[in-house]
């Protein structure tokens, strides 16, 4: 009997700590959002850079023909 008990305990001490965990989660706030939102802009810049350097790029080399 105290084998079931402590087992029963064990798993409620369990359940309530992973209830307890997935509340203290955080939900994204405005400042997360727009630093997201820098970090999506910045990478579209750079891949925007990298397409006009490798127009550059073709272009040098069909100058060189």
């Amino acid at each position: 009997m105290t084998k079931i008990r402590n087992s029963v305990s064990a798993g409620l001490v369990m359940s309530i700590l992973v209830v307890g965990l997935s509340a203290c989660e955080k939900k994204e706030g405005p400042v997360e959002r727009a630093g997201k939102e820098i970090d999506k802009t910045i990478e579209s810049a750079g891949q925007q850079l990298e397409k006009a350097g490798q127009k550059i790029e073709d272009a040098a080399k069909g100058a060189k023909k």
